[in-house]
């Protein structure tokens, strides 16, 4: 499958003709869902769903779906009947000719002050790709490339480079990277490659490659 890397947490898969986007949230372009056949949204936090984006690609593609928890799915699919379709962990289905398993239940601890949302990751095809969202969840299943949340609120670089090698990718790709300036992304680069036990790789936005 192609892998098209959007900003931030969005990334775009195609195969067979069909595109099947994950999280084109308010920190990805405008026009990160545009083409999509199919839609996967891991939780509700707006860097994550965006409703202007996800009304653009449905509109824009009458045929498109939209898979995500039920916080996410409330707030979307009246505007959609009947293409809006709510999932939970263990779940399976097929989108745009992908098959998908979900995996996972909890946003990451922000601060035990803050209440936990709910939070799921997608497993692509049987393992050639993992998206966990904002959770260091890790898939009962061997895992080939992993979209790696490198940096964010709720996680240390420790705990990036700890659940790279819990899940023992073949490779990671970084995601949830909004926040990490140019200056600090050597020093990411470094430690999680040398420490972390698979490949590690980044994609500009806009970059693709084949996994």
């Amino acid at each position: 499958m192609k892998l098209t890397k959007k900003s931030h947490s969005c990334v775009r898969l195609e195969k067979d003709g069909q595109t099947l986007v994950v999280d084109p949230g308010g920190f990805s372009e405008e026009d990160a869902a545009l083409g999509a056949d199919a839609i996967l949204v891991t939780h509700e936090h707006p860097d994550h769903f965006d409703e202007f984006r996800l009304r653009a690609a449905m509109e824009d593609n009458p045929a498109a779906r939209i898979w995500t928890l039920k916080a996410v799915a409330e707030k979307i699919a009246p505007a959609f009947p009947g293409r809006v379709h709510t999932v939970g962990h263990g779940d399976t289905f097929t989108a745009a000719g992908f098959d998908v398993q979900v995996h996972g239940e909890l946003h990451a601890v922000i601060h035990p002050d803050i209440p936990r949302i709910t939070n799921v990751g997608y497993l692509i095809d049987g393992g050639k790709l993992f998206h966990p969202g904002d959770a260091l969840t890790v898939p009962d299943h061997p895992v080939e490339t992993l979209m790696l949340p490198v940096m964010a609120p709720w996680n240390k670089i420790s705990e990036v480079i700890d659940y790279v090698r819990e899940v023992g990718p073949q490779r990671a790709y970084d995601i949830h990277d909004a926040l990490l300036t140019d200056l600090a992304r050597p020093v990411y680069d470094r430690q999680i490659g040398a420490l972390g036990g698979a490949e590690h790789l980044r994609l500009a936005p806009g970059d693709s490659t084949e996994v």
